[in-house]
Order: structure tokens, then C-alpha cells, then sequence
């Protein structure tokens, strides 16, 4: 079978900052519209109670704190004088849905590390105002800034279901928007939501593809304890993906998008604690082995 060819994160940060680069995962203590009543109050269906930040710092620290929390954990693992660099990524909730001055203090406090080449920032389509934007673009004119969009899936029907609050033309005019002040955008698909077929799934890649993202992250449904998706699951509403199902997704994706877009991420390992299905996933390091005798990064 032949091997897709792929634009991989290592070598785009490599290429970019000319040393390895590690991403530390803060929390910033945002919440969501989707959590907060604006939208609803129950969260995305599959969403744990850490706004998808389990791997995230202690939100009661400072921003400084969290990125010196983070280095250490990093650095216990690396050779000495090691040279490197760190991208400090918001994201447990929304993290641009805070007042101004909020989002101004965190994200400088950030950008001010000496060791942080760049922020990426989780949000919502719905969730740039003008003045969050005219912030970015300010920010981006210091360091890379980089905005990962939760747009999971195109289909009306799934987005209802999942309750993700917007419509999809809100997601295309946030890519347009940030793209205009330069802001690198990554879009998260989750492959493998209820109703879905493959095809339902590639129309979604296909779209991300063509929408002027820069990169996307594609994410294996996982089944979390405490979630709404659990009891449906518990239902038997649905099933997960097998891993070959799950391989066989991700190459035929892989092959519809642009060969300049960087992939983020190829799955993803939920908390071990938390994970319900599908249990073949918790061992990430097996996946990315088995993905690795269908893919080629380059």
C-alpha cells in the first residue's frame, strides 16, 4: 500500500525556530458560552470538566508560573545544555472569551517569557471580537501567535448534537479574519462522532483543506467519564472506531488536504483516568507506530 506523504509539526518548528520546540499547556481560568449560559450550561457533549485541559498547569498559578512548571517537567527529560525552545499554548475552555484587559494581561505575561517563541491560543470561531482581533494582530507583531479553532465537524445535524453553538460560516469568516492579521490558524477535526460515516468525515477534512487554515489537528473520538457522550455510549447510541477504521481515516484525510498544511496532530490520547473508549487509544505510542507504516512525514 503506498505511503501518504505529510507536512509534519516537528520539521515546521524545526524549520521556523531552528531548535526543537516543546508546548506547555496552560491553564488561564477562562470559561466557555458553551458552560457559562450565554449558550448553554452542560459544555460539548464529549468535553470533560476541564474544558479538554486535563494536561494542562494548576489555573490558580500565574501564567509565569505555569510556563516554569511546565519547563521542568520538560527538562528533567532532556540532555543538558540541550538547546530549545517553548510555545505556550492556552488551552483548557475558550481562551479568548474574557474581558480585554483579562486577555491582554495573560497573553503579554506570556509572550514576555524569555523561552517562549510563540503563544497558541484555543478558542471558538464565535469568540473574536474586533478587539480581541486588533489584540492578536498586536501580539502576533511581537511573536508568532498562533489560534486553534474547535470546528470538529461541518455537518449541521453532529454540531447540534454535540452543541457546539455556531454555524459554519462563522467558522470560515474567523479563518478570513485571522488570516488577514496574519495569525497562523489550526482548525481541530474529531473523526469518529455519532452519525458520522467516513464520508460525512472527509467532507469535513475537505473543508478545513480548502477554508485557508494553515494546519489541523485531527482527533480520535474519545469517550470520557462524566461527559453526556458517556450515558449515550453507555446507551449503545454508538460505537467508537476501531483502530483500523481510525488508520484508515486518517490516510485517506491526509491525502485530501493541501501538501503545504502542517499536521498538528494525527490523534490524540485522552486521561487515562477519564477514558471510557475507545481503550485501544490509550496507548498513543502504539497508534502513532501503527500510523507510522502508512504515513511519511516530510
Amino acid at each position: 500500500m503506498e505511503k501518504i506523504t505529510y507536512h509534519s509539526l516537528n520539521k515546521y518548528l524545526k524549520d521556523t525556530f531552528g531548535v526543537k520546540v516543546y508546548k506547555i499547556a496552560i491553564d488561564a481560568g477562562f470559561t466557555c458560552p458553551v458552560r457559562d449560559g450565554k449558550i448553554d450550561t452542560r459544555g460539548c457533549i464529549f468535553c470533560s470538566a476541564g474544558g479538554s485541559g486535563e494536561f494542562a498547569q494548576n489555573r490558580d498559578l500565574s501564567v509565569t508560573k505555569q510556563i516554569e512548571k511546565g519547563k521542568a517537567l520538560v527538562e528533567k527529560k532532556l540532555p543538558k545544555d540541550s538547546p530549545h525552545k517553548y510555545i505556550a499554548y492556552f488551552q483548557a475552555f475558550t481562551n479568548t472569551y474574557a474581558p480585554y484587559e483579562t486577555l491582554k494581561e495573560k497573553f503579554y505575561e506570556a509572550m514576555d517569557h524569555p523561552d517562549v517563541c510563540a503563544i497558541s491560543i484555543a478558542t471558538r470561531p464565535d469568540c473574536l471580537p474586533d478587539d480581541v482581533l486588533d489584540l492578536l494582530n498586536e501580539l502576533n507583531h511581537i511573536k508568532p501567535v498562533w489560534v486553534e479553532l474547535g470546528l470538529q465537524t461541518i455537518h449541521k445535524k453532529t454540531a447540534e448534537y454535540i452543541r457546539r453553538g455556531y454555524d459554519l460560516p462563522i467558522y470560515d469568516k474567523a479563518v478570513s479574519d485571522l488570516k488577514k492579521i496574519g495569525a497562523k490558524v489550526i482548525t481541530h477535526v474529531i473523526l469518529g462522532l455519532p452519525g458520522e460515516s467516513k464520508d460525512d468525515m472527509l467532507k469535513t477534512v475537505d473543508h478545513v483543506g480548502r477554508s485557508g487554515s494553515d494546519g489541523i489537528k485531527l482527533q480520535l473520538l474519545h469517550v470520557l467519564k462524566g461527559t453526556d457522550l458517556e450515558k449515550d455510549y453507555i446507551a449503545g447510541k454508538f460505537k467508537t472506531l476501531s483502530e483500523q477504521e481510525y488508520i484508515d481515516i486518517v490516510r485517506k484525510a491526509l491525502s485530501l488536504l493541501p501538501k503545504d498544511m502542517i499536521i498538528h496532530r494525527l490523534t490524540g490520547d485522552g486521561d487515562k483516568k477519564l477514558l471510557v473508549a475507545p481503550m485501544w487509544s490509550a496507548n498513543k505510542k502504539h497508534v502513532l507506530n501503527e500510523l507510522s507504516k502508512y504515513l511519511i512525514p516530510v
